[in-house]
Formats: structure tokens, sequence, C-alpha cells
């Protein structure tokens, strides 16, 4: 395995995150001049969602993979689960340690589940990548088609699954204060700590109970042996002895005294009857009948196609349904064989060219698709420019949840995604050969809180404002160019050191 030295693994590292905050400061600064309004932010993001995310997927994908490495896939869903399952445990804790305003209560298990999976990972990706001591293009593409098994997690989860709806509980009901919220945790705290300490006294009583008792019975044990042995004693300084007659009848009163502490039982002469008797019921109640068995059942099947309609939705947006095309496309040799060449065991007829007959679909899906990644960080630019919180009210702030948050996403997170990704190689569940899954694997546990959150906090906030939701991810955001340095350094430290 080839190695790299210090200085080359730091630039390796530091390079694709100057790039990315080059990108993304345009995108800050063009809003901040005003030359970048929200009208045409929101007009970019569909153009990038909806056009050149699709066929950058597409242009990378299908090159990409084939029926020898498609089942990776399963491994990168696997992952992308357990990620989003540890960010919503690390939120859920944060939740109930730290005050968090009331209008962000469950919008922080969004914050935490949910990472930026587009734009950032798929920049740093094709940087790292195009340089030693990875393998250019092929490598890209690997890169690119693993992060779209995150992609496309991230999408079902947060859409038709429901991810959504904990942004949507948050605008649900009465607001309360901060000092209510507090006062409520403060509580909760107290109660806590309350049957904590009754737990540990009742656990002590029992301990204390159960020494005393097994003192008490060695203590027993001891008198019946000196009895006995004096017992012994004093029958071999007697000499034999002969017992006296007893009736048999002893024995008969023994169990009669026993039998006298037993409860009377009385047997039927004739069992019960088993068989149920008819019971007469009414129109109405041969209609509520009806409904129970009927009616409930058919809500829940229609809650069920509704939701399988919705994950259908889903799948058919351009995003999704071009990754579902592409590995598809992949997978079928005669099909891959239409796009790309080098595909073994197909022979098919060439262009004019001397290219496939699709070939020039694929290089205008990856003209389209370089779009993706530039247009992406300049409008998260744009994004992070307009979360604007007033210095004034730093000092009101959720200080020990930003900050909890920010250091679980930023440092726990990639700390155990380096255990996970690990293990899984060590039992053989990821390929410990193939750097490139395991780098991406790896890198996607460093990434900050997605900005999607604040266009779904801005719609159900009912003002358009998402000013708690800019007070946790402001920090991440600031944090990110140190600790993804550090993970992308070690990380190839890890896979070629």
């Amino acid at each position: 395995m080839s190695t790299i030295s210090t200085s080359t693994l730091i630039w390796v590292s530091v390079q694709p995150l100057i790039r990315l905050f080059l990108c993304v400061g345009c995108g800050f600064a063009a809003t901040k001049a005003g030359l970048f309004p929200a009208a045409a932010a929101r007009g970019a993001g569909q153009i990038i969602i909806n056009v050149a995310l699709p066929n950058l997927m597409f242009s990378r994908i299908v090159p990409a993979f084939s029926s020898s490495n498609i089942g990776q896939l399963g491994p990168l869903v696997l992952i992308a689960l357990i990620y989003m399952l540890i960010g919503i445990a690390i939120s859920w804790f944060i939740k109930l340690s730290f005050w968090v305003p009331h209008r962000f209560r469950y919008g922080i298990l969004v914050a935490g589940g949910w990472a930026n999976i587009g734009d950032i990972p798929t920049s740093v990706a094709l940087s790292i990548m195009a340089s030693a001591p990875f393998n250019g293009v092929q490598d890209e593409n690997l890169a690119v088609g693993y992060i779209a098994a995150f992609i496309l997690v991230f999408s079902v989860t947060l859409f038709p699954l429901g991810g959504y709806r904990f942004v949507m509980m948050d605008y649900n009901g009465p607001d309360l204060e901060n000092e209510q919220v507090k006062q409520s945790l403060d509580t909760k705290h107290a109660k806590t700590l309350s049957d904590l300490a009754a737990g540990f006294a009742h656990l002590k009583r029992i301990s204390l109970l159960s020494h005393s008792t097994v003192k008490e019975t060695h203590a027993e044990a001891g008198q019946t042996t000196s009895e006995k042995e004096s017992f012994n004693v004093t029958l071999a300084s007697e000499g034999p002895v002969t017992a006296p007659y007893q009736a048999p009848m002893v024995e008969d009163a023994g169990l009669s005294l026993v039998d006298e502490h037993l409860p009377s039982i009385e047997f039927p002469s004739s069992p019960p009857s088993t068989v149920a008797q008819p019971v007469p019921l009414s129109t109405d109640g041969a209609r509520d009948v009806s409904e129970t068995f009927v009616v409930a059942p058919a809500s829940r099947s229609q809650k069920v196609i509704s939701l399988a309609f919705q994950v259908l939705q889903s799948f058919m947006s351009p995003p999704s349904l071009s990754i579902i095309i592409s590995f598809i496309i992949s997978v079928i040799p005669p099909l891959k064989a239409l796009f790309v060449t080098g595909v073994p065991g197909t022979h098919i007829l060439l262009a004019p060219d001397g290219q496939p007959p699709l070939a020039f679909i694929m290089n205008t899906a990856a003209f389209i698709g370089a779009a993706s990644v530039p247009m992406g960080l300049i409008t998260l630019g744009s994004a992070l420019a307009r979360l604007n919180l007033p210095r004034s009210q730093w000092k009101s702030l959720p200080l020990c949840a930003i900050g909890s948050l920010a250091l679980g996403r930023l440092i726990v997170m990639p700390v155990l995604g380096v255990l996970i990704c690990q293990g899984l190689a060590h039992i053989g569940l990821i390929d410990p050969s193939n750097n490139v899954l395991r780098f991406v694997c790896i890198f996607m546990s460093c990434l900050p809180s997605a900005t999607t959150q604040v266009f779904l906090t801005q719609v159900y906030s009912g003002t358009g404002n998402a000013e708690h939701l800019s007070a946790f991810l402001i920090p991440q955001y600031i944090i990110m160019f140190v600790s993804m340095t550090a993970t992308t350094a070690f990380t190839l430290h890890l896979l070629f050191e």
C-alpha cells in the first residue's frame, strides 16, 4: 500500500475545503451585496435539484457501477441509517439535558439526524479522488455513486417517511417563553434526580436486608450445629438408648394437622357448559360490529396506501428517479454499452465517431451536471447569509444545546463513524481493499446539519423566519472547516499509511 507524507496529507485534506470555502463565500458575499436575492436563490435551487443534480448522478453512476459492485449499496444504505439514528439519539439526549427553545423542541431532532449530504461531500470527494493516492475519474465516479445512496436515503426518510413532520410539530400549539421552558426542564431534572435517589435508597435497603438475612442464617446454622454436637456428646456418654414404642397413628395425626390448614375444595357434580350462548343483537348493534371490523381496517389500509403513494412519489422526483434509472442501466450490460465504452461481453454498432450510440447523452449529462456542485455551494452561502442573528440575543440563546449539537455532529459523530466503518470492514461487510468506499463512509459522518431544514422552517413557521435554527447552524458551519480537515486527514492516514 502506498504511503503519503505528512505535508501531502495536509495539503490534500485542506485543498478541497479551500475550494468549498471560496464557493460558499461567493454566494454569501453576493447575497449580502444584494446581487443574489431570495427569489433568484429559490430559482437556482430548483435548477440544481431538478436539472443539474440528476444529470450529475446519471453521468457518474452509469460508468462507475456494474453487477460486480452493485452489492455495495447495501452497506451504504445501512451506514446512512445508522448515522441518522445516532444523530437523532444525540439530539434527543441534548433535548433532555439542556433547554431548547419551544419552537425548536422537535426541530433539533432533524438538525441532528439529517446532515448536509449533497454539495459538500460531493465537492470534497471529487477534489480528493482527482489526485493521488486515488485514481482520478474512475474513483470520482465511484465516490459520487456512493454518495448517491446517502442522498436517496436522505430524501426518502425526510419526506415520504415523515421526517419533515418534526419541523411542523414545532409550530403546533401556543408558544412558551424561554423561562417557562427552563422551569419545566428544571422540574423534570429534579424529578429525575429524586427518582434516582429513591431507587438508590431502595437498592441500599434491599442490600442491607439481604446482608442481615445472610448473617442470621449463618448464626442459626452455627447454633444448630453446636446443639447437634452437644446432643451427640450426651448420647455417647449415656450409652445406647432404647426408643419407646409409638403408635402408627402419629403419622396419620401429622397428616391430619396438615390437612387442617388446607382450604376446602368443592367439586361440582357436573362440569359447566363450554358452549357459548347466542347473544341477541339489535340492528344497531349489528351495525356497530360491522363498523368495527370493516371500517377500521379500511382506515388502516388507506393510511398504508397513502404512505406507499408518498414513497413512490418521492422515488419519482428527478434526483431519485435519476439515481434509480442510473443504477438499473449500470447493471444491464447491453443498456450500459449504449452509453459508455469497454463493457465486457457486449458487441454493439458504434456511432460514426467511434463512440457508443448514446454517448452524446452521457456527455450532455456530464456537461450539465458539472454545474451542480458550484451552484449548490453558492446557494448554500446564500442561505447562510440570510441566517441573521442579532448580537444582542447571544446571551439569551441556549448556548449549552448549541455547543453540544455542534460537538455531537462534528466531533462525536466522526469518531463513531471511524469506529463503525472500521468494525464493518473488519467483519467484511465493507470491502477493506476499497479505499473509495471506506473514505466516503467515514467522511459522511462529519457533515453539519442540512440547510434543507431552513426552507422547511421558513414554510411551517408562518413568518418565514428561522431564527432558532440559525443559532444552531452558524456555529456548525464555522467549526466545519477545522473538523472536516482533521477528519479527512485522519481518514487518508488510516487508509494509506
